[in-house]
């Protein structure tokens, strides 16, 4: 674009010697034309500027990792003046990481008429992803001049996490719901509100089962089967505080919303509805989340990663267990955090009142799963490797 400028530059020169030198018409009009030229395209290309309108949209607001999904910038020429070549620029960063990755588009806009332009992003990690148009340039048909429309138009997609197949233990223990009104659709149990099975007499049950009336009818013993309460209490903590600034942010809180995921889903499989804990940075506030089957959980974990703001601020833990501190009676609870030192995991130790306590720590390496603390009076430590949420908590227990 310089050097058009320079030619036109030292056409206009040329043609004003040319027309001191030699009077002609011709010369004149040369002239002329070579003044007017540059600023036609300059009004042109102005007027035209003024009468568009950009929009960034996207398809879906959420994508799952490492598969593409599609953005679109959208211009609308209300103009009669059409446009050779519009340059967009094109910005993009996930909140967890500094670096920001750029790139340019190029495209004709028609005149009375909407020209669109598709591209494709990919995330490796979970987490929101930023898309901001920085500005697009339209230049006049000589290349001479340019104009800025459309700046820092931006849309924001949540790149889900995915969760692991872990092998562990539910335990059903003593803390009952007495008030529950969700009961197993598999296993039978001793809350005699509802019934859960009919069958035959077995040696060993007790009279107070059997179904007198229809045992009447069938000439048989017939037992009743009791209903086990699947809604006792269960929490999930997910501690989304970043306690490293560098570039192991972005994979570690992958995997901690990747074992959240695996934990979620391995409790929802075994028919324990739970309640998942989390600062909201958007909110401001400690968000409780009740989990019940897949659909509530797949919610959940779009509502976790669309809280974190952009600054990352998290609340610690700590003032969420003394606020509930009294409340927190449960059959399990699980922590899960980034966190390398051991004063929260022996605050949950001594304080939380559960029948099983996990601890769940992400670190950055083997060497690193070595250092931590595991000898706890009532809390099971648990190092989990980036990116090996299967293999660190197989043996978990809740």
């Amino acid at each position: 674009m310089l050097l058009m400028k320079i030619i036109f530059a030292a056409l206009i020169i040329i043609c004003f010697i040319f027309y001191v030198m030699y009077l002609w018409n011709f010369a004149l009009v040369l002239l002329v034309i070579m003044i007017a030229v540059p600023l036609v395209m300059f009004l042109t290309t102005f007027l035209a500027s003024r009468k568009m309108d950009v929009e960034m949209m996207l398809k879906n607001t959420t994508a799952a990792k490492n598969e593409n999904f599609p953005v679109q910038i959208k211009v609308n020429n209300r103009s009669i003046i059409p446009i050779g070549k519009a340059d967009v620029h094109i910005h993009y960063y996930n909140v967890f990481n500094n670096q920001i990755n750029t790139f340019q588009l190029y495209m004709p806009i028609q005149a009375k008429n909407a020209q669109s332009v598709t591209f494709q992003l990919s995330s490796k990690f979970c987490g929101i992803v930023n898309i901001f148009c920085k500005q697009i340039y339209i230049y006049d048909p000589l290349r001479i001049f340019k104009f800025r429309i459309g700046r820092n138009i931006s849309v924001q997609a949540a790149v889900m996490p995915e969760g692991h197949e872990i092998d562990g233990i539910v335990n059903f223990t003593d803390r009952v719901n007495e008030e529950s009104e969700t009961f197993s659709d598999q296993k039978p149990g001793d809350d005699p509100s509802e019934v859960f099975d009919l069958r035959g007499y077995h040696p060993g049950d007790k009279l107070n089962r059997i179904h007198w009336k229809l045992s009447s009818k069938k000439d048989e013993f017939i037992v009743k089967d009791y209903s086990l309460p699947v809604d006792i209490p269960c929490m999930i903590f997910a501690d989304l505080h970043c306690y490293e600034d560098d570039k192991y942010t972005l994979p570690v809180f992958d995997t901690i919303m990747e074992t959240l995921v695996s934990l979620s889903q391995f409790l929802i499989s075994n028919e324990r509805p739970h309640t998942i804990v989390y600062y909201s940075g958007r909110r401001g506030e400690f968000v409780e989340k009740n989990v019940t089957d897949p659909d509530s959980m797949a919610l959940t974990i779009q509502e976790i990663v669309l809280s974190v703001s952009d600054n990352l601020f998290c609340e610690k833990p700590e003032n969420y267990f003394r606020l509930n501190e009294n409340e927190l009676c449960l059959s399990s609870f699980t922590f899960i955090t980034s966190a390398n030192e051991t004063q929260i995991l022996e605050y949950i130790d001594d304080t939380i009142d559960a029948d099983f306590k996990n601890g769940i720590i992400v670190v950055k390496s083997p060497e690193a799963a070595e250092k931590i603390n595991a000898e706890y009076s009532a809390l099971k430590a648990m190092p989990v490797v980036i990116g090996r949420v299967s293999a660190s908590i197989k043996d978990i227990e809740m």
